[in-house]
């Protein structure tokens, strides 16, 4: 089939006529006639359903031929359980009697302890549906309708999986995830620690107990779904304690490596020490595809610090960009395109990561520079003096000096971050009085990373810069200062539309996503919000979390846990590259 026709030909016109033509109504031969709405159950429950149905002996209706087929199968059962299957034959075509719909529903409100005893899962099945489509109440056709998606869903895929082989209660052995994406851009369900399954079930057992007629129904199924030793929610349970032993072994596993491999001192040659501020040249080195405007703003602030050079590595071309930068004397830009890759004699990785920490490694060790820092574009060195100054007074024994992060409010003008409580001598209980509602999910009330970047000495052989670490020869290095002078300005959510934008590949290959051993951590809380309030609930987390209040502003104030510090990045830019035509915001 070719990839741009629809699965049905014909599309949804086609899928419609062939679904209506199945809901043609039942047609009732002379005296035949559903039970009157205010029949007697009583007596249905003891008189028991003759097979050969002797009361449509001779009809050739519609309806002659369905009570004849549900006769036989219920041959010898309680006639009640005859006349649910009658309702439901009806109630599943157009025209139906015009008391059908409240002589089924009257029958749940009333008998459905009786029924739950006595019918099938696949009856049961059946009257869920037809409550989706002729409840008296919102939450019957709410409940009615996703319980009708839900088991639909399932009889589709378990019955392609038996063209697998596999059992039903066997679980799929635990290699290694195909890295093909799932349809319709889905990011994959997490085998430990992804909440979909509970998130779901949950909600429909909750939806249903609003209604005390479909309640019973709704959580009798739901009950056997989940006490089913087959089905996808039985298998997954099984997979992720597999996988949690799994990960448990590798945590032991990976333990004892670490605990083989010490950290080192990065070897310092001390002859290369400069302890004079007036001969310190330092600079930055990033990767990037980010607008042009977004670069200019980030080199320009740096330029404006001292900086001897800021290296640019575009991650993918962009002429406008690299013409702009080229112009200017401190700054290097490099395209990463097919032919500079090729140079490398190395492929391009697949995760931007990769790719950052090794051209960040490379530019080290072609540097003339005496500090290199490894910085994004959107964090911006913040020292309280002269950076020369600064660098000049690391001892001469340590390696490095690592940056902590302060977070920058969305929205304010001039700029402020905010600290975590550990950095300003706060208790971390002061999350929840600051971010009531996410506080507690917050790892020190940020939603970008803790670990800060490093600026580090060059010239050290076997040398490999991280993202947020340094390794000499593989080994971690420890010979590391942490700066009391110097923060990162780290503008991750700089506004709404920037944290929307970027949200997604954050959770799954970015920032946000996370070892499916961690705890319940801030892409949960994100995944949580995006599955059960939408766009109403990330902006709600947004405001709360990431925007400049008035109130957060004061009380982060209040707590010694806000730095103001006025950037003027627009002013740089004009100075350092003038307009920049073309640019996007």
């Amino acid at each position: 089939m070719n990839s741009d026709q629809p699965t049905y030909p014909g599309g949804f016109p086609a899928i419609l006529t062939q679904m209506e033509g199945r809901r043609a109504p039942l047609v009732y031969g002379p005296g035949e006639a559903l039970p009157p709405l205010d029949v007697d159950f009583a007596p249905l429950k003891s008189a028991r359903v003759d097979g050969r149905a002797p009361e449509m002996r001779g009809s050739r209706s519609s309806y002659a031929r369905k009570f004849r087929d549900l006769s036989e199968e219920f041959d010898s059962l309680p006639e009640l359980l005859c006349l649910h299957g009658l309702l439901i034959a009806n109630l599943r075509r157009r025209g139906q009697p015009d008391h059908c719909a409240a002589l089924f529903q009257r029958l749940w409100a009333e008998e459905a302890d009786y029924l739950l005893a006595r019918l099938d899962a696949r009856w049961l099945v059946s009257a869920v549906t037809t409550f989706g489509d002729h409840g008296q109440t919102e939450t019957q056709r709410r409940v009615g309708q996703s319980l009708t998606v839900l088991f639909g869903m399932m009889k589709l895929y378990e019955t392609e999986r038996l063209y697998s082989g596999a059992k039903p209660d066997q679980p799929f052995a635990l290699k290694k995830k195909s890295s093909r994406t799932l349809p319709m851009q889905m990011d994959a369900y997490a085998i430990v620690g992804g909440g979909l399954d509970v998130n779901l079930l949950g909600r429909l057992w909750q939806e249903a107990q609003d209604d005390a007629v479909i309640a019973p129904l709704a959580h009798h199924l739901l009950d056997q779904l989940i006490h089913d030793p087959g089905g996808i929610f039985r298998r997954l349970r099984i997979m992720r304690a597999r996988r949690e032993k799994q990960l448990a072994d590798d945590g032991i596993r990976k333990q004892k490596a670490q605990n083989d491999t010490a950290p080192v001192d990065a070897p310092v040659d001390h002859a290369r020490v400069k302890t004079s501020p007036r001969s310190i040249r330092w600079g930055t080195v990033t990767l990037t595809n980010e607008p042009l405007a977004r670069i200019a703003r980030f080199a320009a602030h740096h330029l404006e610090l001292g900086a001897a050079r800021v290296t640019i590595y575009l991650d993918a071309p962009d002429a406008l960009a690299e013409e702009t930068f080229s112009r200017h004397p401190d700054v290097e830009v490099i395209t990463c395109d097919d032919a500079w890759w090729a140079r490398q004699k190395k492929p391009r990785m697949k995760a931007h990561q990769l790719r950052q920490v090794w051209v960040a490694t490379q530019c080290y060790n072609l540097s003339d520079l005496d500090w290199l820092a490894h910085v994004d574009v959107d964090e911006f060195l913040l020292p309280d003096g002269p950076l020369p100054d600064l660098l000049a007074a690391v001892p001469a024994d340590q390696a490095a000096l690592l940056v902590p992060p302060a977070e920058l409010l969305a929205g304010s003008q001039p700029e402020a971050f905010k600290l975590t409580p550990r950095m300003a001598g706060q208790d971390k209980s002061a999350l929840t009085h600051l971010y009531p509602t996410f506080g507690s999910h917050l790892r020190g009330g940020f939603v970008s990373h803790l670990e800060g970047k490093l600026i580090t000495r060059t010239g050290i052989p076997g040398l490999r810069l991280g993202l947020h670490t340094l390794t000499h020869e593989g080994a971690p290095v420890q010979n590391r200062l942490r700066s009391e002078q110097i923060l990162l300005g780290h503008a991750h959510a700089p506004d709404w539309d920037t944290f929307r934008r970027h949200l997604d590949f954050r959770m799954t290959r970015g920032s946000y996503r996370k070892a499916e051993a961690d705890r319940f951590k801030l892409r949960d809380v994100l995944a949580f919000l995006v599955e059960t309030e939408g766009e109403p609930g990330l902006r709600a987390f947004f405001d709360e979390v990431c925007a400049a209040s008035p109130t957060l502003v004061k009380e982060l104030r209040a707590r010694g846990m806000l730095v103001e510090r006025p950037l003027n990045l627009d002013q740089a830019v004009a100075r350092h590259f003038g307009p920049l035509p073309g640019a996007r915001p």
